[in-house]
């Protein structure tokens, strides 16, 4: 299950830890795992890779077995054929088969940004695996649009260009790859200055190939289509998250209801807080976010 990581994802970055690769649930995952005790799945979101994780990975392996892999299609992580869509249930059963093959029957999930709308999906789906759940910056995606405005638009209108038929945005985004993932990382962090130039350079290596933008579309597509659906399903039947469940948001976060009072839509057990930072939490205050997971998931 472990392997030696090409040149371009050194392990430099992951004191500690080895590089993983696992096949499972049609996808070929890549990433890094290590450490011992309860296993912890880490996800991360748009548009980075498990690099995401460099700051926080290594310290929580101090207390838990961290499974970091990139998402299906993101990084490294290669997915077979694209149809039916990897939608967020599809992603849920293949990280569950992946951790299954791992040996960890049961494991806590937490997600960043796309990486936590994955691992909301698979605490829903997956219940008797999930010990906790932890959302980084997000709240449910049905409970998003719910909400959008001009305002939401305007922040995030990547939601609802890549969300449109193929091929309009992959051809868009194929005309300068680099710039468009420049602009989206800088106004996440508040500047490009804050993404550290290890992390950049990966994270532009990885967007300069057609089938991650391919996933990332589709990603997004899923979220219009598939994913509500699900949600607005669970929604009906009123389906609740049975784990604990961390939300951390930023605290320019600017929504009429907190992100506490969404989550208890969801489940019953929430706790959380808002960060003094921006949307990339685990790099922008990873020290803050280890505490908080730490605390959450009962490690020391």
């Amino acid at each position: 299950m472990a392997y030696e990581l090409p040149p371009h994802h050194s392990l430099e970055s992951f004191p500690g830890l080895s590089g993983l690769q696992v096949d499972a649930g049609g996808v070929s995952f890549s990433g890094v795992t290590g450490g011992s005790g309860p296993a912890v799945l880490l996800l991360h979101g748009y548009p980075q890779t498990h690099l995401a994780w460099r700051y926080i990975a290594p310290q929580l392996a101090r207390s838990f077995t961290v499974v970091a892999p990139d998402l299906p299609g993101y990084g490294d992580s290669k997915t077979g054929a694209d149809t039916p869509r990897w939608t967020k249930r599809r992603v849920a059963e293949a990280l569950t088969s992946m951790m299954k093959q791992l040996g960890h029957a049961e494991f806590a999930v937490v997600g960043h940004d796309r990486g936590a709308r994955a691992g909301y999906r698979l605490a829903l789906d997956h219940r008797d695996h999930v010990t906790h759940y932890a959302s980084l910056a997000v709240v449910p995606t049905l409970d998003a649009w719910d909400a959008a405005d001009m305002r939401f638009g305007l922040a995030n209108f990547h939601w609802f260009l890549l969300a449109q038929p193929f091929d309009l945005p992959e051809r868009l985004l194929s005309a300068d790859p680099d710039a468009f993932i420049d602009a989206a990382l800088a106004r996440m962090a508040g500047g490009i200055d804050h993404i550290d130039t290890v992390a950049l350079s990966a994270y532009r290596r990885a967007f300069r190939n057609p089938s991650v933008r391919r996933a990332m579309c589709e990603d997004y597509r899923a979220a219009a289509h598939e994913d509500l659906a699900h949600d607005t399903a669970d929604r009906a039947a009123g389906t609740m998250l049975c784990c604990p469940v961390l939300a951390l948001w930023p605290d320019s976060f600017g929504g009429e209801h907190s992100p506490l009072d969404i989550w208890r839509r969801w489940a019953s057990n929430v706790s959380g807080k808002a960060l003094r930072a921006g949307h990339l939490l685990p790099e922008e205050c990873p020290g803050e976010v280890t505490a908080e997971l730490l605390a959450f998931l009962g490690g020391r």
